[in-house]
C-alpha cells in the first residue's frame, strides 16, 4: 500500500511538471507571437499541438503566424482546429481569415459559406459588404483575367525577392539573399536573412539580368526594401527597419517597426539619410510611390486612422521639400483588413494589394482610377494569370511598354517570394474616345469655344471642356456605358445628345449641332417657353427634383449664369382633380424646391421668387366637375419661368 501511494506521489508530482513545463512553453510561444517572432511561436506551438493539447486561443494564433507569413495553405489547418472546436466563441475576422485560407487551396464553395456567416455577424465590416454586393465576384475576376504573360524574371534566389522599382534602365528589388556568414541574423517573423537592395540590368525588352547589390551606402543590417526615385535620379524614398546612425528605434513594447526615409545622391554615394517628418517610433509606414507629377506620395500603414491591420495612404510633397499631413485614401480602397504596396501608373492609375476586396486567395492586385478631383473609383481585382491564391503583390507597370513586375509566392516560384516579369496584352477597363464637333445647324460652320459637358446615366458632371478652333471635342469613356453629352453656345440653344458607348475598345463619333438662339425675351415672358418646358416633372404627390426635372433646370441655370441681372417669379400649377387646398399646398411646395435647387446650384436667392398657385389659374374649362380629357388636363399642370428682372 505505501508503495502504491508513493507511485501515486510520484505520478502526480510527474503530472504537475508537465502541465508546469506546458504552460512555460505556451508562455514562451506566446511572447514569441507578441513579437512577431512568427517562426519561432510556431515551432512550439505545433509541438504541444502534436502532444494533443487544445486551445482556441493557441489555434488562433497559430493560424495567425502562417496566415501573416502569407503561408494559407498551412493556416487552414489550425483555423480548422479552431472551428472545429465546440462551444468556442469565435471572433468575425477569423471567420474572413479562414475563407481567405481556403480560397487558397482552391476551396471556394467552403470559403462562400464561411463568409455568408461571417456577414451574419460582422458588425458593419466593409469586407461583409463588398461580398456581399459583389456575390459574382468570380465570375467578374474571371471576365478581367486571361490579360497578361506572365513569367519569372530571371532574377530570383532560394530566398524572399520582391517590391521592384525601375531606376536608370535598372531593376532594383528586395533581396534576402546575403545570408552572409554563418553568424548573419535571420528575422524572426519569417526565418528569412534580412533584406538589402539589389539591381539588375534591363535590356530592351524589360528583362532583367545580372543582379547586384544596389548601394552600400543604403543598405544597412536591418531590412531595406521597396524603393522609389524621382524622375531626375537625385533623390530615393525607401522603407527600413527603425534603424539610423547606428540607433534602433522601437515602440513602447520594444518591437522595432519599419519607417519611410529619404535620401540624396551626391556622386555615387547616397547621403542625408532622414526618417520622413510623418513616420513615427509607434507605428509602421512603408512602401512609398509617387504620383506620375511627384508632388504626392502614396505608402501603406498602419498610423492612427488605419481602418484596419494596414491602409493606403497620400501626403502631399511641397515645393520646398516639405511634407503636408497623411491623408487615408478611405473606404473605395481600404477596409479591415490589408491593403499594401501602392503604385501609381502613368495614367493615374492606382495599384495596391488587399486581402480585404474580393479575391482568389491571400492578397490580390487590385487597381483603382483615380480621377481629376482625387477621387478614387471603385477598386477592380485585375484579374487570375496576375493574382493567384497565394499572395500577390508590389505590381508595377510602364504604361507605354505595357511591361512591368509583380511579387508572388504562388506556387511553382524559386524562392520565399519571386518577381515575375509581365506584359499586359488588354487594359483593364475597356475604354473610349468619345469624339464629336460642334456645329451650327443651318450653316454646317464649325463653333469653337462651345461649351461641352459629359454626364454619367445619372445626370452628374463628369467634365467639362471648351471646343476647340475647328469645332472638336473629345472625352475619354468607359465602354458600355450610357453618357450625356451637352453643347452650350452663347447665342445658341443648347442641346444635348444620350449614347450608349459600344462594348469594345476604339472610338465613338457624336456630333452636335446648335440651333441660333430664336427666342427673345423681355421682362414678363416665361423663359420655360423659350426651351419647351411645360412641366418640371414630381413623382406623384411628392416635390423632390427628378432626373427629367433637373436636365430642364440645367437649362434654366444656364441662361440665369448667362444673365446676371435676371430675376424669375417661378409658378407652379395643378388641374382641378384633387381637393383645392391640396393642390395648393402641393404646387406651393414644388415651386419651393425648385428654388432651391436652383439656389443649391449657385443662383442667388435674390434673384427668385415663387409660388404654388394650385388650380386658380387655369388655362381651360377644365374646372371641378367638368369632364376633360387627360390631354386638357395636362394643359393646367405647368410650371413656369416669368421674368421680372432684365
Amino acid at each position: 500500500m505505501k508503495k502504491n501511494i508513493l507511485f501515486c506521489i510520484a505520478m502526480v508530482s510527474v503530472f504537475s511538471l508537465n502541465i508546469y513545463s506546458q504552460k512555460a512553453k505556451l508562455a514562451n510561444a506566446d511572447k514569441n507571437y507578441d513579437n512577431y517572432a512568427y517562426i519561432d511561436a510556431i515551432k512550439t506551438y505545433e509541438k504541444i499541438a502534436e502532444k494533443g493539447y487544445k486551445s482556441a486561443p493557441m489555434f488562433q494564433k497559430l493560424g495567425n503566424a502562417y496566415y501573416f507569413n502569407g503561408e494559407l495553405d498551412k493556416a487552414v489547418k489550425w483555423y480548422a482546429e479552431l472551428f472545429a472546436m465546440p462551444d468556442t466563441v469565435i471572433e468575425p475576422t477569423y471567420y474572413y481569415r479562414y475563407a481567405q485560407s481556403l480560397r487558397a487551396i482552391g476551396d471556394n464553395k467552403k470559403a462562400d459559406q464561411i463568409l455568408e456567416q461571417f456577414d451574419k455577424i460582422s458588425n458593419n465590416d466593409s469586407r461583409a459588404k463588398l461580398f456581399k454586393e459583389n456575390s459574382n465576384y468570380l465570375d467578374e475576376i474571371k471576365a478581367n483575367s486571361g490579360r497578361y504573360k506572365i513569367e519569372n524574371a530571371g532574377i530570383n534566389s532560394q530566398y524572399s525577392d520582391y517590391g521592384s522599382t525601375i531606376y536608370n534602365n535598372k531593376v532594383v528589388f528586395t533581396s534576402a539573399r546575403d545570408t552572409g556568414s554563418l553568424g548573419q541574423r535571420k528575422h524572426t517573423w519569417t526565418d528569412q536573412h534580412f533584406t538589402n537592395l539589389y539591381s539588375a540590368d534591363l535590356d530592351e525588352q524589360m528583362s532583367p539580368s545580372n543582379p547586384v547589390k544596389f548601394n552600400k551606402s543604403l543598405n544597412s543590417k536591418f531590412n531595406e526594401a521597396t524603393p522609389v526615385f524621382t524622375k531626375d535620379g537625385k533623390t530615393v524614398y525607401f522603407t527600413r527597419n527603425n534603424y539610423i546612425d547606428g540607433k534602433k528605434g522601437k515602440n513602447e513594447n520594444g518591437i522595432t517597426l519599419v519607417k519611410l526615409y529619404k535620401a540624396t545622391l551626391e556622386g555615387e554615394k547616397w547621403i542625408d539619410i532622414t526618417a520622413l517628418p510623418f513616420t513615427s517610433d509607434s507605428y509602421s509606414t512603408a512602401h512609398p510611390t509617387l504620383s506620375p507629377d511627384e508632388k504626392t506620395m502614396y505608402f501603406a500603414s498602419d498610423m492612427p486612422g488605419t481602418l484596419g491591420l494596414s491602409d493606403i495612404f497620400k501626403v502631399q510633397i511641397n515645393d520646398d521639400g516639405s511634407f503636408g499631413t497623411p491623408v487615408n485614401l478611405g473606404p473605395s480602397v481600404n477596409t479591415e483588413g490589408r491593403e499594401t504596396f501602392p503604385f501609381v501608373s502613368q495614367e493615374n492609375e492606382l495599384y495596391f494589394a488587399s486581402d480585404g476586396h474580393p479575391g482568389v486567395g491571400g492578397l490580390d492586385i487590385f487597381m483603382s482610377k483615380i480621377n481629376e478631383d482625387s477621387s478614387l473609383n471603385k477598386a477592380l481585382n485585375i484579374g487570375m494569370d496576375a493574382n493567384s491564391p497565394k499572395d500577390d503583390f508590389a505590381y508595377i507597370i510602364d504604361s507605354k511598354s505595357k511591361k512591368g513586375f509583380l511579387s508572388s509566392n504562388r506556387d511553382g516560384g524559386q524562392g520565399y517570394d519571386d518577381i515575375y516579369k509581365f506584359l499586359e496584352t488588354r487594359k483593364l477597363i475597356c475604354e473610349q474616345e468619345l469624339y464629336g464637333k460642334i456645329t451650327d445647324i443651318d450653316s454646317n460652320i464649325a463653333l469653337s469655344n462651345a461649351k461641352v459637358t459629359l454626364f454619367d446615366s445619372k445626370m452628374n458632371i463628369l467634365k467639362n471642356v471648351d471646343s476647340d478652333l475647328n469645332g472638336d471635342y473629345t472625352f475619354l469613356v468607359e465602354c458600355g456605358k450610357l453618357y450625356t453629352v451637352r453643347a452650350q453656345k452663347e447665342d445658341y440653344n443648347t442641346n444635348e445628345k444620350q449614347i450608349t458607348i459600344p462594348k469594345t475598345n476604339g472610338k465613338t463619333n457624336l456630333p452636335i449641332a446648335l440651333e441660333k438662339d430664336k427666342c427673345k425675351v423681355t421682362v414678363g415672358d416665361d423663359l420655360g417657353k423659350c426651351f419647351g418646358i411645360k412641366r418640371i416633372y414630381f413623382d406623384l404627390d411628392k416635390s423632390n427634383i427628378r432626373t427629367e426635372a433637373a436636365i430642364d433646370l440645367e437649362k434654366i441655370l444656364d441662361v440665369l449664369n448667362q444673365y446676371p441681372k435676371m430675376k424669375l417669379d417661378i409658378r407652379s400649377h395643378t388641374d382641378s382633380r384633387a381637393s383645392f387646398k391640396y393642390n395648393e399646398a402641393l404646387s406651393d411646395r414644388r415651386a419651393k424646391s425648385t428654388i432651391s435647387w436652383l439656389v443649391k446650384n449657385g443662383v442667388n436667392p435674390d434673384r427668385l421668387t415663387g409660388k404654388g398657385y394650385g388650380e386658380n389659374e387655369l388655362v381651360n374649362r377644365c374646372a371641378d366637375g367638368i369632364k376633360c380629357t387627360e390631354e386638357e388636363h395636362q394643359m393646367n399642370r405647368r410650371s413656369e419661368f416669368i421674368i421680372t428682372a432684365l
